[in-house]
């Protein structure tokens, strides 16, 4: 065997290529999923979805899977890519403005959840170091870039009725969202330590299961069996306290099911209310604050 020959990539077959897309269409959902939830109601959802779709089908023509890389990473990057390829792309405003704008908001939704109301301008712009005109002229910029945008839409001279969903998630379904979103970071948070690795290494930092059992001294096999202990363990975690009624009876030993109760117990004293709204709208900048379980 040549020494070309030997680093020559792996050509998967047309079946397998397909088996890999079929199996992993989720993924661009729940990634579609995670962009819409912070950008303005005019983008459309189909036109990301359809942009993550090509990045998937050209990731499984692309993947080499002698690199060690899992698909899932791999087709992850390819995704997010390709979406944000085609939003900066049809956005008309400089990323100053963009990155301006969302401070602002991620910044009033902590004030909102820290004082229980919302804050004034005054406050708003002391956290952010700004003054008030310069907080009134962000907030200009931020509303022309969605008014113009939305023009983008009515050229044919349809009324924006046509175009403006009408399922849009009201302030009682955002603020539910939000509770969910912090409610799964206490979850993680609250996970036994060696769980807790396995699912930040993962999901959160993309590391491949060969890499993670090397660091917890186990078997691959073994991480994907604790990835799914973990992944139980967080859905009826959060069920407990958002749908009591979707979590079945805890069996087992006396100390698995004291074990059990004791995290139930944990995912909800991690943090109250305003603090899992918080953690939320640090989710939407993109930020995770950097809290463990005691």
């Amino acid at each position: 065997m040549t020494a070309d020959a030997a680093t020559a990539p792996v050509q998967l077959t047309d079946a397998q290529r397909d088996e890999l897309v079929e199996k992993h269409l989720p993924i661009v959902g729940y990634i579609t999923s995670e962009f819409i939830g912070r950008l303005p109601q005019h983008v459309s959802r189909d036109e990301l979805t359809s942009a993550g779709l090509m990045a998937l089908f050209q990731a499984s023509r692309g993947f080499d899977p002698t690199t060690g890389v899992p698909f899932a990473r791999y087709a992850n990057t390819r995704i997010r890519g390709a979406i944000l390829d085609d939003l900066r792309g049809a956005d008309w405003a400089s990323r100053g403005v963009r990155s301006r704008a969302r401070r602002l908001s991620v910044t009033e939704d902590q004030l909102t959840a820290q004082l229980g109301r919302t804050p004034t301008p005054v406050e708003l712009a002391g956290v952010l170091g700004v003054s008030t005109r310069e907080l009134a002229e962000t907030r200009d910029e931020a509303q022309r870039a969605m008014v113009l945008s939305m023009q983008g839409f009515t050229a044919d001279g349809a009324s924006l009725d046509d175009h403006i969903p009408t399922h849009s998630p009201g302030p009682e379904a955002e603020l539910l969202h939000r509770e969910r979103l912090g409610y799964l970071r206490s979850a993680i948070a609250a996970l036994p330590e060696r769980l807790r690795v396995v699912i930040e290494g993962y999901f959160l930092h993309e590391r491949p299961m060969a890499e993670l059992a090397e660091q917890l001294g186990v078997t691959e096999s073994r991480i994907s069996q604790m990835r799914g202990e973990a992944l139980a363990l967080l859905r009826d975690g959060m069920n407990t306290h958002l749908a009591p009624e979707m979590v079945k009876p805890v069996t087992g030993s006396a100390a698995a099911v004291k074990r059990k109760e004791s995290y139930f117990a944990a995912v909800g004293t991690q943090t109250d209310f305003k603090a899992r709204l918080a953690m939320s709208a640090f989710a939407a900048a993109g930020v995770v604050p950097a809290y463990r379980s005691a």
